[in-house]
């Protein structure tokens, strides 16, 4: 049987334009290189086919004329999922349909009984390699859908779910497709090429806002060192990337572990190597030599959860206080030049624009230099964070799950409305903040883009910025970028699809 996994073409800037950023995904490629040999497994990853998606779609559609169509999607990309869905059965209306990913696992039950339901055929739950891969071979007669856990099918008109699988025995995974049978190209990141890598998944920390334990339970596991060194000479060998970026949860759990790994990575030898992890600041605190190692072994970038600066709003998502260890994980980080990116979240129930304007001064007092992804509270589904909003009110858009990125505002606080709220987060990105400058001193790899963008770059765009702000105000800036947000991951080709 021919099979075809796509992954959804939204995107959302982080820092700087979003076509500069264009990741594979490693969920998709994971999944069909797990599925039998006796089937042939193709990959889409519509980031590379943002304009011409019905096009190329129905194209491709039409050439390898799959049995299987698997689609994968966050929450926020659930719209466009559903669109494309609808694109697939008119042209091919024999083809069968099944939806994976974070929405999916965490909305089966609710998914089952909407209307959209019509264009699904099955829900694939959690980690999906091995229920995916039974689900190809039932399709043929080779096992039965009753049998498949975590699997949801269509019998009699309504869905039926399967009991939930435990977690994937890592071991057993065989390595993501990254061959010819991937059909897109051209994956970047500020135009350099760029791979994914996987060596954990799962976290055992308690973070209010996150739903990872609905994905994989509060569990960590790791692949074995072996499988990882094999995944990464395939990338920098065959693939000729060195720069890739390591997609686990929270890798640095097991910080001995880490240490492994990176003396194995160190001992291959690679050169130009640039790994980016994210990380916890407990864990990097508590690890100076984890860190050192890490450097050593190629790590040049960190994203850092931060989340906020108010100790206050920490224990509100179960973060407890960790303003000392994110002192010393940055300042380890920095001693070890590994340039780190800071995650920041505002939008908390007592905020105010006056609170929000202080962390954001908070935060560049205590680390210039460190770039910030900002998002606002986002009530994503199943969520402690989301019940504790929603039974106090807080939640203004409970269901239109298109603007659940981090960068629409779907809260309101005690003391803003939502259009505040969302203008307070992006007035004080502007005037406090401001440009992202060059990083100075020890601490903070500087790369050409950086530097690129810093001297060249910058004044030509901060010039006419400067200007359209004399002519027109901050307030018409702040429409032009809702506008742009907003209409960002509009698809028109797949208008008529949007029932």
């Amino acid at each position: 049987m021919h099979i075809l996994l796509l992954s959804m073409p939204d995107v959302t800037p982080i820092f700087i334009h979003e076509a500069a950023v264009h990741l594979p995904n490693l969920g998709i490629a994971s999944v069909g290189g797990n599925v039998d040999e006796r089937h042939h497994v193709y990959l889409v990853d519509l980031i590379r086919k943002r304009r011409t998606i019905k096009k190329y779609l129905t194209k491709i559609l039409l050439k390898i004329r799959p049995g299987l169509v698997g689609l994968s999607a966050m929450t926020w990309q659930y719209d466009t999922c559903l669109m494309i869905a609808r694109l697939v059965k008119s042209i091919l209306p024999e083809a069968c349909i099944a939806i994976g990913g974070y929405h999916a696992t965490l909305m089966y039950k609710e998914i089952a009984i909407s209307p959209e339901a019509a264009s699904i055929d099955f829900i694939v739950r959690g980690e999906g390699e091995e229920a995916f891969r039974r689900l190809a071979n039932a399709l043929e007669g080779a096992d039965k859908f009753e049998d498949i856990l975590s699997l949801s099918y269509r019998a009699n008109g309504s869905f039926i779910h399967n009991e939930q699988a435990p977690p994937q025995d890592l071991v057993k995974l065989k390595p993501p497709i990254r061959d010819q049978r991937r059909l897109t190209r051209g994956y970047h990141i500020m135009a350099r090429k760029i791979e994914v890598l996987e060596t954990s998944r799962g976290c055992t920390r308690s973070c209010s806002f996150c739903s990872i334990s609905h994905m994989y339970g509060r569990r960590f596991r790791v692949f074995p060192i072996e499988r990882v060194l094999a995944d990464l000479d395939d990338i920098y060998y065959k693939r000729k990337v060195r720069f890739v970026f390591i997609s686990d949860d929270n890798m640095v759990l097991n910080p001995q572990r880490v240490i492994e790994l990176c003396d194995a990575i160190i001992a291959r030898g690679y050169k130009n190597l640039n790994l980016s992890v994210q990380a916890d600041c407990r864990s990097i605190a508590a690890n100076e030599e984890m860190v050192r190692k890490m450097r050593q072994a190629g790590f040049k970038f960190m994203f850092l959860g931060i989340e906020n600066t108010s100790i206050k709003n920490l224990k509100l998502i179960n973060k407890g206080n960790i303003i000392e260890q994110t002192d010393r994980a940055i300042d380890y980080c920095r001693r070890y030049d590994i340039f780190v990116i800071a995650g920041l979240i505002v939008g908390f129930p007592d905020d105010d624009d006056e609170s929000i304007r202080q962390t954001y001064e908070y935060f560049l007092t205590l680390y210039s230099g460190i770039p910030p992804y900002i998002q606002i509270i986002t009530p994503y589904p199943k969520t402690q964070m989301r019940q504790e909003l929603m039974e106090a009110g807080l939640v203004t858009n409970e269901s239109d799950y298109r603007w659940y990125n981090g960068l629409i505002a779907n809260v309101k606080t005690h003391h803003l409305s939502s259009e505040e709220l969302q203008y307070s987060f992006w007035f004080y990105r502007q005037t406090v903040l401001g440009w992202l400058k060059q990083p100075s001193g020890k601490g903070q790899t500087i790369s050409c883009w950086v530097v690129l963008w810093t001297w060249f770059i910058m004044p030509i765009v901060k010039f006419f910025y400067n200007r359209k702000l004399r002519k027109f105000g901050w307030r018409y800036l702040y429409e032009r970028d809702m506008r742009r947000f907003r209409s960002m991951n509009k698809f028109s080709d797949l208008d008529q699809f949007n029932e």
